[in-house]
């Protein structure tokens, strides 16, 4: 008995185009009989205040019945092409994705390990985005193109090995092979039109807390806002649960097949389990986009409403079930961690304070011009390199380094560098001197007498903390947005945000 030859990608497409189609028919029939059931209600109530002969008669319903099939036809016509034109790039804007940026180094490791996933599940091109969110997540989406696209956040990016980050990468194509991405993103992207039809009606000058009590924007009745509210969230709903949770340990195990290690993909998902995965702002029904259930703890509903109306199947569920695909125990899986998460804290390489690592550029050395790629304080050339495998500019005479605010918190969360205990010394004095005292959380006298200037630009650098939480000094340029810290400062962030000192 010969086997089934194995669907390529395009194939795959066809056929999840066939399969929208009962999407649509879904959509359909739902907007009949919501508006069917409105518009009977109306004619019911009209017809106790002024019954005619011919109101309830047979040619009149039938009129009212095409009418409402003809409404139902048009709003789930823009409703569905609303998703599929806009669902996936909405998705995208709300997660604040970008492209991977080929200056960082982790960035382009997670570039390269998508195309090689792609090359090995035979795929045509992936585009790859990257989260701003330090949980551990990702998905696979489908975008207006046709054109498949991988996201992860920067908390899986930093927390998750090479391997682990190929099983990640293989998942979500996994989804993409088997069809699974383009029937998501649609049936998710659906939520946008209603979410916008929502948020029309509600106020715009009251808190999200009190708008459904408040009335609709524009002077909408409440009620109003409350039916858009209870439809909105049923429609949402109604097509998430058409979604089964089985393609997760379907996606789990076509991983494992096109990565070969289907361990990696187990402390993953461990690694997940252990921490948040709550990404932006999405409510449960854009759940099913994502390989780990977005939540703000590792908790999971085991009760039976749980089971029934859970994305996913149990986190713990398929890490046993990766784990016997490996022939292990997910003991051992748990026991990888940790031994991972030391090896890691044994490699990361050691950062010397200013003082220990001594001047590295004669004192002789030509000053530059104050804006033209130069130290503020020493006017000394600034070099290139990386830091935490965030691309820095550093002075090598004064150890001070110039990083792009947006990168700073990449390099917080990362855990390459361990401190020397001179700088540990110098992070507990620093709370000791200035978190203690907030009114002293400000540049020192000899910082705020001179004017600094951002090398980026040229534009003048403001004395500011850091944060109000972590009362650093640092100087920001308001005009180009990069922050420079003198010798020592990133480092002693690094270790108060640690907890190290």
């Amino acid at each position: 008995m010969g086997t089934k030859a194995a669907r390529d990608f395009y194939e795959v497409q066809r056929s999840q185009w066939r399969k929208s189609l009962l999407v649509f028919a879904g959509l359909i029939l739902f907007y009949f009989l919501s508006i069917g059931l409105i518009s009977l209600a109306v004619v019911a109530s009209v017809g106790l205040f002024a019954a005619g002969p011919g109101l309830l008669s047979g040619p009149f319903l039938q009129k009212l019945l095409l009418a409402v099939l003809g409404m139902s036809v048009l709003i789930a016509v823009i409703h569905y092409l609303d998703a599929r034109r806009f669902g996936a790039a909405t998705i995208v804007k709300r997660l604040e994705a970008a492209p991977p940026e080929p200056s960082d180094r982790y960035h382009q490791q997670f570039a390269n390990t998508v195309e090689e996933m792609r090359i090995a599940s035979g795929l045509p091109a992936v585009k790859a985005y990257v989260i701003p969110s330090f949980t551990i997540n990702s998905l696979a989406l489908v975008e207006r193109d046709g054109a498949a696209a991988v996201a992860v956040t920067e908390g899986l990016l930093a927390d998750c090995t090479r391997d682990e980050l190929q099983a990640v990468a293989a998942h979500e194509l996994a989804h993409v092979s088997r069809g699974d991405a383009f029937y998501v993103t649609l049936v998710c992207s659906l939520a946008n039109f209603l979410e916008r039809i929502q948020a029309a009606l509600e106020p715009a000058d009251v808190p999200p807390e009190d708008r459904v009590a408040g009335g609709g924007r524009g002077g909408a009745p409440p009620i109003l806002v409350y039916l858009a509210v209870a439809f909105s969230s049923f429609v949402m709903h109604f097509f998430s649960m058409l979604l089964s949770r089985e393609r997760e340990i379907l996606a789990d195990a076509a991983a494992a097949e096109i990565s070969r290690n289907p361990a990696a993909l187990a402390r993953a998902l461990y690694k997940a389990h252990l921490k948040s995965s709550f990404v932006g702002d999405f409510s449960l029904t854009y759940s099913p986009l994502f390989i780990v259930a977005p939540r703000l703890s590792s908790d999971e509903e085991e009760s039976f409403f749980g089971r029934v109306f859970n994305s996913h199947p149990p986190l713990m569920k398929r890490v046993r079930l990766l784990a016997r695909m490996a022939n292990l125990e997910p003991a051992n899986i748990i026991e990888q961690v940790w031994e991972s998460q030391r090896l890691r804290t044994d490699a990361r390489g050691l950062a010397h304070s200013s003082g220990e690592r001594g001047k590295a550029v004669s004192a002789l050395a030509p000053k530059g011009r104050p804006g033209n790629n130069c130290c503020p304080r020493c006017r000394k050339p600034l070099s290139d390199g990386f830091y935490e495998g965030v691309p820095v500019k550093s002075c090598p005479s004064c150890g001070g380094k110039l990083v792009d605010a947006s990168h700073i918190g990449r390099i917080l969360w990362r855990r390459e560098l361990d401190f020397s205990p001179e700088l540990l010394a110098k992070a507990r004095r620093f709370r000791e001197e200035f978190l203690s005292n907030p009114v002293k959380s400000r540049k020192s006298r000899g910082k705020a007498a001179g004017k600094l200037v951002c090398p980026a630009c040229g534009y003048r650098l403001a004395a500011r903390p850091y944060t109000y939480q972590y009362f650093i000094p640092v100087d920001k340029c308001l005009s180009c947005g990069q922050v420079w810290f003198d010798a020592d400062e990133l480092e002693i962030l690094q270790i108060l945000i640690e907890k190290k000192a």
